[in-house]
């Protein structure tokens, strides 16, 4: 195989495929054998050996692992959703480094009420009080 075929097929410049066959660069990293780990049959290899200008394909999987199912949005009771912006209002009010995002994933919220709640255009901002989301 030349080195073009191995850099197309790894996604990487074969500059840096001569570096690593030529033990320049990357010392430690182990070896892999594409055929015992599915990644690509005898016969894609011999074709590449055979034609210098073929493209090495990866082979399908033979088994299809399923993707881990994503836990949706926590279910907050009717008496506490009435804390969930005061919540925020104190996270925003205590901790301004926290982006929107961090207090999204903290509270459970959207960046548009986390937003509205910053600019003290939400609708309910006058009676909004800062309560600590832990107590």
């Amino acid at each position: 195989l030349s080195f073009d075929q191995i850099a197309q097929f790894c996604k990487m410049h074969p500059l840096e495929i001569k570096a690593i066959a030529d033990g320049e660069s990357h010392q430690g990293i182990k070896g892999l054998d594409p055929v015992q780990t599915g990644q690509l049959s005898r016969e894609e290899i011999s074709k590449a050996e055979a034609d210098p200008n073929h493209k090495l394909k990866l082979a399908d999987p033979k088994v299809r692992v399923p993707e881990a199912k994503r836990k949706g949005p926590r279910y907050t009771p009717v008496s506490k959703r009435q804390d969930r912006p005061n919540a925020i209002y104190w996270l925003v009010r205590n901790h301004p480094e926290l982006k929107d995002a961090q207090v999204s994933r903290l509270v459970g919220t959207t960046k548009s009420t986390i937003e509205q709640i910053r600019n003290r255009t939400h609708w309910n901002s006058a009676n909004l009080t800062p309560m600590d989301p832990v107590t």
